[in-house]
């Protein structure tokens, strides 16, 4: 295409065009990103950054080029359930959002199987309002916030008791004057006690100098662009310049008297949190204790859970995986700049305090008057009438739940920083298909046996008629035979691509969902 007939637009300009190119929501923010992180040239037309149409439509067409080359022409694959038009504003919408969670489901996917109006193709209708679901895998509760979001009754079963207050805490029916309350005397008096250690003196110096150095060396759009061409051999030279500014640290350091490592890292909060944070946290857990509202208090264990995980002396780009700690300034992949560790929690507790605040304003807009409840217990053995007053014997409807993919997470550490602060009792090895365990043989037939045996005792709660919904990557092959052992049979299976996913490992896969009823209903 020659030059004088290519199309410039200004940014909100090209986000309109995208949305009606792409047919889904593009905001201008969205064009923003992929100026910032050099996917699109950016250029300056009467003072105003705009990018060529051309570009964006190039960049667009390879993106939906890999996604069919992977997908397309597989059999089975049903497209509706690739949610591919959504956003990631649409997967953790409200309450979806309010904690970090590895290997959930996305509550759009819940929603298909619960709602009776979700999609005018579907051949049955399986649930309908005032329905009971049953999680017994409920993870961070994403199924039951759909339960209610739907007008449902959800009762979800966590052996993780962390899992539990988060599901617990999405489902609460939450004063917001109490909570701003609450938050506003925590705030103020981590604000003092910040101010007080002097900690903010050297942050505020060291990320001065530090904004110098990067706008010298690591020009943000100019940068990214040498790198993305290549005209920059990023490692050799981010390398270089790391250690160009770690004197400059250092000296902050001396001049401030920081103390950069804990004397005992034996315990996950010393290992993995700088002592100046580990100080603020500590002084914060006592703040809450000070709540005597139950339900608050939870809320706020989880917003102070969900700062922690931000401040984790890591780099950017490990945040979901940790793998060594981090104590220096460093070069950060993810930002392509130079980095520095987390040195004060009072941003990240801000920052989530707000946020949490309006997530529940706008989930108060969809809720239901509806019953839902998080047990921390074994879903193996569990007894469910006798743990949940309001079913008063009242049979269960149905499932919808995604179990632990066999040999992928250890449940219990992917928060363990929180047991750590807050002394939750832990039950690793109650865990099913933990990631310590494997995939080999052994693993894979304590799995069966497992998923099996929630599936058993789930089946006293529920009525003889019930449809079952289990999202698993089944790459093995188990679920035939974790069916025929609970005395079910797959009716159906649903392939579904999993694509535009919010995890640093944004890599394509595949899940399905096996439809189970009672053999003896068949």
């Amino acid at each position: 295409m020659n030059l004088e007939n290519r199309i410039l637009m200004s940014i909100p300009e090209a986000s309109r065009w995208a949305a009606d190119y792409l047919k889904k929501p593009v905001s201008p923010s969205n064009i923003s990103y992929l100026v910032q992180y050099a996917q699109v040239k950016k250029t300056t037309h009467n003072g105003i950054i705009c990018i060529y149409i051309d570009e964006l439509k190039e960049y667009y067409d390879a993106l939906q080029r890999t996604q069919a080359e992977k997908w397309n022409g597989k059999q089975g694959f049903e497209d509706i359930l690739a949610f591919a038009n959504l956003r990631e504003k649409d997967t953790t919408k409200h309450i979806h959002r309010l904690h970090p969670y590895k290997g959930k489901f996305i509550p759009q996917l819940a929603e298909y199987f619960l709602d009776s109006h979700t999609d005018e193709l579907k051949r049955e209708v399986y649930f309908s309002k005032g329905d009971i679901i049953l999680d017994p895998f409920c993870g961070s509760g994403t199924a039951l916030a759909q339960a209610n979001e739907l007008g449902m009754h959800a009762v979800g079963v966590d052996i993780s008791h962390f899992n539990s207050l988060i599901s617990n805490c999405k489902i609460a029916k939450v004063d917001l004057n109490i909570l701003s309350r609450e938050i506003k005397r925590m705030t103020d008096a981590l604000t003092s006690f910040v101010y007080k250690s002097r900690i903010l003196d050297f942050d505020n110096e060291l990320l001065g100098k530090l904004n110098l150095f990067n706008l010298e060396y690591f020009p943000s759009y100019e940068y990214k662009i040498a790198v993305k061409q290549k005209a920059i051999r990023e490692k050799e030279f981010a390398k270089q310049k790391e250690a160009e500014f770690i004197p400059i640290y250092e000296e902050l350091v001396k001049k401030h008297n920081i103390r950069l490592h804990n004397e005992d890292i034996g315990t996950f909060m010393n290992k993995w949190f700088l002592p100046n944070v580990i100080s603020e946290l500590r002084f914060a857990a006592k703040l809450i204790k000070q709540s005597k509202d139950r339900g608050i208090n939870d809320i706020l264990k989880l917003i102070l859970s969900r700062t922690m995980r931000s401040c984790r002396a890591t780099t950017h780009s490990d945040l979901a995986t940790l793998i060594d700690p981090v104590n220096t300034p460093y070069y950060c992949t993810k930002h392509y700049k130079i980095c520095k560790p987390i040195f004060t929690i009072a941003k990240w507790w801000a920052t989530y305090s707000k946020d949490t605040i309006a997530r529940y304003r706008e989930f108060g807009q969809v809720s239901t008057l509806t019953n839902q409840l998080c047990l921390t217990g074994d879903s193996r053995t569990i007894n469910i009438f006798q743990e949940v007053p309001w079913l008063s014997g009242r049979k269960i409807d149905g499932i919808f739940s995604s179990p632990p993919y066999v040999g992928m997470i250890d449940y219990h550490e992917q928060h363990a920083y929180a047991y750590d602060l807050f002394g939750f009792p832990r039950h690793d090895e109650s865990e099913i298909g933990p990631l310590c365990k494997g995939q080999g043989r052994e693993a894979k037939e304590a799995y069966i046996k497992g998923i099996a045996d929630v599936l058993h005792n789930c089946k006293k709660y529920m009525k003889p008629d019930f449809n079952i919904f289990l999202v698993a990557n089944d790459k093995y092959g188990l679920y035939p035979i974790i069916s025929e052992r609970a005395g079910m049979i797959i009716v159906n299976r649903y392939n579904r691509p999993v694509i535009n996913r919010t995890e640093k490992d944004k890599g394509e896969y595949s899940e399905t969902i096996f439809h189970l009823r009672n053999y003896y209903a068949k």
